[in-house]
């Protein structure tokens, strides 16, 4: 892992929203912190006041997608990302390149705290992207525990996705449900595109964009065991239970972004 690659970072994106180390991995900048740093930086920025923080999860498929020719997305206005450890595989390279071991962050485990974090602000959380089905039986769960307030339940299209001004349309519905907190389940690039074009039309003080978290907490999609998360084999389990559609993903394209982690990471920057 060489320092070349810091020639090589789109200095487009924004400055990230908590101070501290941050490495590069892969080409791209990912922020060195806790789970309560974590926390606190959510906690500060709900209820909505100001410019939204988002917070985006660095794996192989975020650099896979994210990487070479095609960086995250600048948000408009002063909105400002915060990008999380997660992945085994990146875990692994920050601490080789610190020195230090680093908490794995990964958006499936962060957001029941997330979200009792929005509770003990008295946010108000919306969820959008999933399907309705997830939604129910989410708000089932969320039903059964205290206290949370819900703003909405947005489930578009993939047509309304590719149209801008319906994109435009839904931000102003979550601007006028009053959310705080949105959670952002779209896939990628989907996901981080929304929060960066429209997070701060949105209102929103706080954007997570945590990908398949929310089958996971609805319960539509079972965890991986802890000791294969542990040893980095999160990806065997989701592709034994879905084939058809994560092959690509796992056997063609996180090689390459392996390939890419070796080759273009660097040590902390402050």
């Amino acid at each position: 892992m060489g320092g070349a690659a810091i020639d090589n970072i789109d200095e487009s994106v924004p400055t990230h929203a908590v101070a501290g180390p941050q490495v590069v991995l892969g080409g791209l900048r990912v922020d060195l912190l806790n789970r309560g740093d974590l926390l606190a930086a959510v906690a500060a920025h709900l209820p909505a006041a100001g410019p939204p923080l988002l917070v985006a999860s660095a794996n192989l498929d975020h650099l896979d997608v994210f990487g070479g020719d095609r960086p995250l997305p600048t948000p408009r206005g002063a909105a400002r990302w915060l990008v999380l450890l997660d992945g085994r595989p990146l875990v692994w390279a920050a601490r080789l390149l610190t020195g230090r071991p680093w908490e794995q962050l990964a958006g499936s485990d962060l957001l029941p705290a997330v979200l009792e974090v929005a509770r003990d602000r008295g946010a108000r959380v919306g969820f959008l992207g999933g399907r309705p089905e997830v939604h129910r039986a989410l708000a089932e769960r969320l039903a059964d525990g205290p206290g949370l307030r819900v703003s909405g339940w947005w489930a578009p299209a993939r047509a309304e996705l590719a149209d801008p001004a319906a994109m435009a349309r839904l931000a102003a519905q979550v601007r006028a449900a009053g959310t705080d907190l949105l959670v952002v389940a779209l896939g990628k690039p989907r996901q981080e595109e929304w929060l960066a074009r429209h997070g701060a039309d949105a209102g929103i003080g706080v954007g997570v964009a945590f990908g398949a978290a929310l089958d996971f907490l609805a319960g539509a999609s079972p965890r991986a065991p802890r000791h294969l998360r542990f040893l980095g084999l999160e990806w065997a389990h989701r592709l034994a239970r879905d084939p058809r559609r994560l092959w690509r993903r796992y056997l063609l394209r996180a090689p390459v972004a392996a390939w890419r982690l070796a080759l273009r990471s660097s040590g902390a920057r402050r």
